[in-house]
């Protein structure tokens, strides 16, 4: 039984990484797609593909998850296109990781903006429609850094661990409302995340170990279409994947 075929998905950080790779193994399965990211060649380049190469119906809209208001107009606009969103898929996420001494604070902020407050924006914009309609996922790409605290990962893992307890909240709350809470956590992964730490040293250590040990972004990609192409009675609200190669955490 295929539960992908026709569903309404909307993905936020969708021009790259976990995003881009979901989305394409959602169109070959038929599902109507909603891009969202800050780029719009990226967005539109990635619709086009979709659309040429499998058929999918897929639109896309700029969208700024640090802003409630962008949100809301990205969950309307899906709305509107579709009639329904099935699942929302938050991914946009930012890991520019630094030692708490060095007291980045424009970029521990960016990471609460992104990764938790635009997390939680999705939720308060989309629940209301999934409880009136009786039924959706709401996934958040999260992060083994989610369970452990490594050097340099305090506000990162800060994030994370918020998350987990956002989610669990979320599906303590919607028992009885046919709502699933889905959270992803891949430990390394070739995402391009590591592109966003500033210290040129910290960045080069974490980029080697991606690449030597990492998972690809379309391995996590397919932990969420697992999640996704699941019977309605049926939650996954934790996946937990590393590479077999991972040893340190």
């Amino acid at each position: 039984m295929d539960n992908i075929h026709g569903k309404v998905v909307v993905i936020t950080g969708a021009s790259s990484g976990i995003g881009k790779e979901t989305a394409r193994q959602l169109a070959k399965r038929q599902a109507k797609i909603v891009l969202a990211a800050r780029r719009e060649d990226a967005l539109r380049d990635l619709a086009d593909e979709l659309t040429q190469t499998f058929g999918a119906e897929v639109a896309y809209k700029v969208t700024d998850v640090t802003k409630l208001s962008s949100v809301e107009a990205l969950i309307a606009f899906a709305k509107q296109r579709f009639t329904r969103i099935d699942v929302l898929f938050n991914n946009a996420g930012l890991m520019p990781v630094s030692p708490l001494r060095d007291g980045k604070v424009s970029e521990w902020d960016a990471m609460i903006d992104i990764n938790l407050r635009g997390a939680l924006y999705g939720i308060k914009a989309v629940l209301p429609l999934m409880e009136a309609q009786d039924g959706g996922q709401i996934i958040t790409t999260d992060s083994v850094a989610g369970h452990f605290v490594g050097a340099g990962s305090a506000v990162y893992s800060a994030t994370k661990y918020a998350m987990r307890a956002v989610m669990e909240g979320l599906r303590v709350e919607e028992v009885g409302h046919n709502i699933k809470s889905t959270l992803i956590s891949p430990g390394h992964a070739q995402t391009g995340l590591a592109q966003t730490i500033s210290d040129p040293a910290l960045r080069a250590a974490v980029l080697k170990s991606e690449q030597d040990e990492g998972l690809t972004a379309s391995d996590v990609a397919q932990a969420v279409i697992y999640s996704i192409d699941t019977p309605t009675h049926v939650g996954i609200n934790e996946v937990i994947l590393r590479a077999t190669a991972q040893r340190d955490y």
